[in-house]
């Protein structure tokens, strides 16, 4: 017997979306101060850290979208817009939500399961130190990026990309170098753990993200 799929209608789509909303205002309430103090690091972390560290791959991706475009059509409005290279931030968006989500799960199981009640506050504090240590790097509390070799493996993939690192193949270049060891995203993730819930640390994670964007797009 063949089995008929009917598309969702619009009643059945509008109260799965008023669902959605609805976890997330919960969400908001419950650790709307953990997700506006990691937009804020992303923020302050994207003029000091982030422009520096990944602005390259910014600019290269910069150069080569301006080479897409015929110099006859060329306006200072086409070239601020490409500066926004939104497909890649949304990239980089995706990869630190889903961190975000896995990592504060796992917090989660782990606390429940063992009983550990001190492990958010132990994350937090974590958290606080990896930034600390880059706000002030004389106390050597820096955490470094650990194994080069992850670096190389996820240049490998990207490198293509960078050809033309337009619509899909930017967002998936945003995707891979999402996953490059980072101090200061791990002082992101260790927060956005503490929270416990997948929910919560993927909106706080994609809220950093965030934060770091105009950093990067005054850069490029």
């Amino acid at each position: 017997r063949r089995i008929c799929c009917r598309p969702m209608d619009a009643a059945s789509l509008s109260a799965l979306l008023q669902s959605g909303l609805s976890y997330c205002h919960t969400a908001i309430d419950t650790d709307g101060g953990l997700m506006a103090s990691l937009l804020l690091t992303g923020l302050i972390g994207g003029f000091t850290h982030c422009a520096g560290m990944c602005g390259p791959f910014a600019l290269s991706q910069m150069a080569e979208r301006m080479k897409t475009c015929p110099v006859h059509q060329m306006r200072e409005w086409q070239r601020l817009t490409t500066a926004l290279l939104i497909p890649y931030h949304l990239g980089r968006m995706t990869t630190y939500a889903l961190l975000g989500a896995g990592a504060a799960m796992l917090a989660g199981s782990v606390g429940a399961a063992v009983g550990l009640r001190w492990l958010s506050a132990s994350l937090l504090i974590l958290a606080a130190l990896l930034f600390l240590g880059y706000a002030v790097p004389r106390l050597g509390l820096k955490l470094g990026t650990g194994d080069n070799r992850l670096f190389r493996h996820l240049s490998a993939f990207a490198r293509p990309l960078f050809a033309a690192p337009v619509g899909f193949k930017g967002y998936a270049l945003g995707l891979i170098l999402g996953y490059i060891p980072c101090g200061l995203v791990w002082g992101a993730l260790s927060a956005s753990a503490a929270s416990g819930s997948a929910l919560s640390g993927a909106m706080a994670m994609a809220g950093f993200a965030l934060g770091t964007v105009p950093g990067l797009v005054l850069v490029t």
